[in-house]
């Protein structure tokens, strides 16, 4: 604890945003530079608690006390060894993770948390200014051969740890990029490209090898698979959307959110799309369903796409101010929040249920919605009731729905290896991440459903040690 009044003196201070009327014309990242000063000031702020409750907050259980000490004493190389210590990849959590460690932080009980998440992007970042992360191949291979299916931040997460564990690692990857998640579901202005494939290039670099359309049980079969390598890990995600099925549904103008997004991602990277298949905000009115982080996604890219308009439906009621008596600290808070895409226009709207959707020679013109309340039910769940008197009809030239995912494709891969699905769609695992085929390994959401980035690499971490431990007998590998 570098400052034992730093809590108490300083208060918690984030980088400068560009000015909204500035960043909605460009898909670059909307913070300004970080002053160093400044970063060591809110590392400052850590309490060094005696139970520091953001270690249980963040599922890598990140040493987070010692690398906000480290860096209040100007001591970076050594807070970066803390950092990789338990965290891949903190240059996507530092950017993409929502901070469970910082609604854990027992700071913020009463006053602002620590900038953690903040701190670890500054940290990891300024590594890289210094030259300091560099390709480092394991200096032993111990000749076994480990597939992973899916390329997204728990199959890089799996590979990179079975690399340093000195297995020869082959990504497989069904887009004709490599990257998941992360490349075609993440919009630029959160997460820049450039930042990915720096992390790929290190990869490449230390021995793992990436194969782009490479589709599984489709163009690369599941024999070659499992006669070529020792062990396969599955993590393919979960990305079968949760539909909307009302009438109307089938109209044109109506896209899943993660048909519209890797959309914008691929322009971005200098793609050109046909002109027929170009979904685009550009002069629409634009209605988003779900108000979750890819509702808000869907929101920033109409943004910059040049929306005439758009509205965001939530069923769900919008979320206190601040923690409601049923969700105490050191749980997630669940408060209402106000994200990037937000502060840059659109209308957000709670409890609100479409009922159906209206169309114009095949293409939709209109939804049609009711409001509703949610009063207890009999099992101790919410019950949702349409409020009479409340039906209303709104115009819309593109429909967004961002509702959520239901878990993995089955009809692939899934299917022809004969792994067991549970009652959730997700793929069964054991604590080491094994399915009930030995050497078939399933983690992120694949085998836990939709979740976070920062969970993600948690799972890929797991898997790697389950694959280690079976390959070689005993792991080392955390």
């Amino acid at each position: 604890m570098g400052k034992p009044t730093g809590f108490l003196e300083i208060t918690r201070e984030l980088p400068e945003k560009r000015p909204v009327a500035e960043r909605v014309k460009d898909w670059q990242e909307i913070n300004r530079p970080f002053p160093e000063e400044k970063v060591r000031a809110q590392g400052a702020r850590c309490m060094n608690c005696g139970i520091p409750f953001c270690h249980k907050g963040c599922p890598l259980g990140n040493i987070i006390p010692d690398w906000n000490d480290l860096v209040y004493r100007n001591r970076w190389r050594e807070a970066l060894d803390r950092l990789l210590a338990t965290n891949n990849f903190p240059e996507f959590t530092g950017r993409l993770c929502p901070a469970p460690c910082e609604g854990s932080c027992v700071l913020g009980i009463n006053a602002d948390p620590v900038a953690i998440k903040q701190i670890e992007l500054e940290i990891i970042e300024h590594a890289f200014r210094e030259g300091w992360i560099k390709p480092e191949p394991p200096l032993v291979r111990t000749g076994k051969l480990v597939a992973v299916v899916g390329s997204g931040p728990c199959g890089l997460a799996a590979a990179d740890q079975l690399n340093r564990a000195g297995h020869r690692v082959t990504v497989f990857e069904r887009a004709d990029r490599i990257g998941g998640l992360l490349r075609y579901g993440i919009p630029e202005f959160k997460l820049e490209k450039g930042v990915l494939d720096r992390r790929l290039k290190l990869m490449k670099a230390e021995g793992v090898t990436f194969r782009v359309k490479a589709e599984i049980g489709v163009n690369v079969s599941v024999d070659e698979i499992r006669s070529g390598f020792d062990a396969i890990v599955l993590a393919g995600g979960a990305p079968v959307p949760r539909d909307l099925k009302v009438p109307g549904r089938e109209l044109d103008g109506i896209h899943f959110a993660m048909d519209y997004l890797p959309q914008a991602n691929r322009r971005c990277e200098g793609d050109t799309l046909p002109e027929a298949a170009l979904v685009t905000a550009k002069g629409k009115r634009v209605v988003v369903i779900g108000g979750g982080d890819t509702g808000a996604d869907c929101l920033g890219t109409a943004h910059r796409q040049g929306a005439a308009s758009v509205t965001q439906f939530e069923l769900l009621p919008r979320p206190p101010a601040s923690r409601a008596a049923d969700n105490p600290w050191p749980l997630w808070p669940n408060i209402f929040r106000v994200s990037t895409a937000h502060e840059e226009g659109g209308e957000r709207d709670y409890c609100v249920s479409t009922k159906h959707f209206s169309g114009r020679d095949g293409n939709v013109t209109g939804l049609h919605g009711v409001r509703v309340e949610f009063t207890p039910g009999p099992n101790g769940r919410p019950a949702m009731r349409e409020l009479p008197g409340t039906e209303f009809a709104m115009d819309a030239d593109l429909v967004l729905l961002a509702m959520g995912f239901l878990g993995p494709e089955r009809n692939t891969v899934l299917a022809q290896l004969g792994v067991t699905i549970t009652d959730r769609g997700t793929v069964a695992a054991d604590a080491n991440k094994m399915t009930n085929i030995p050497g078939v390994f399933a983690a992120g959401d694949t085998a836990r459903g939709q979740s976070l980035v920062v969970w993600a690499i948690h799972e890929g971490r797991a898997a790697a040690r389950g694959v280690d431990a079976y390959l070689m007998g005993s792991t080392t590998l955390p």
